[in-house]
């Protein structure tokens, strides 16, 4: 189960610092163009937010393997994530009335994503294959994701997940992570 909400006590400054970095981090690899070029994700605001979300999703999962001792870096990576949107939605000019109630409905998705991935994760890859294409290629109109972008994107979601298992706690902590290199699957 999922529970992440605001904690404000401690040392803060240290752990939403390297949130920030964590975050930074994160984002500029859901930002690859190689996603959208070669694995076909939506080059849009939804796409965008899809990919962080995958990407977040793989970070708080391996601090979720760490219990009480990643539960403050946890905490303060959803928040820096959430002050980021909360930020850019006011950016685009959304109404300060309405903000409150996008975000809520981006954490209620984020968290119905994660639940997607985890289960996903602990099934064979038809069920995340399954919960890849509806979320990550939900907004997909008029076409499906190719088998093998699918494949290929589950490939990756399984071998950052491995990657991530093998970085230390104390790294994380830091703001450090890296992700394995991003498929460019063949589509026939």
């Amino acid at each position: 189960m999922w529970r992440l909400f605001s904690l404000k006590h401690g040392n803060a400054d240290v752990a939403a610092h390297s949130a920030a970095i964590l975050y930074r981090t994160t984002v500029e690899q859901a930002r690859r163009p190689i996603f959208y070029s070669a694995c076909g994700v939506p080059d849009t605001l939804d796409g965008r937010f899809e990919l962080i979300a995958l990407h977040m999703f793989l970070v708080l999962h391996r601090l979720k393997a760490e219990g009480p001792a990643a539960e403050r870096l946890s905490q303060e990576l959803f928040d820096t994530m959430f002050g980021d949107m909360d930020r850019s939605l006011r950016e685009m000019g959304v109404a300060d009335l309405g903000v409150g109630r996008r975000i809520r409905a981006m954490a209620e998705g984020l968290y119905g994503r994660m639940a997607a991935y985890e289960s996903g994760l602990a099934a064979d890859d038809s069920v995340l294959a399954a919960a890849l294409r509806r979320n990550l290629y939900g907004t997909l109109r008029d076409s499906e994701p190719a088998a093998a972008v699918l494949a290929a994107v589950c490939g990756y979601v399984r071998a950052a997940v491995r990657e991530l298992a093998a970085q230390p706690l104390q790294r994380l902590a830091a703001g450090g992570v890296t992700f394995p290199d991003v498929p460019a699957p063949q589509v026939e």
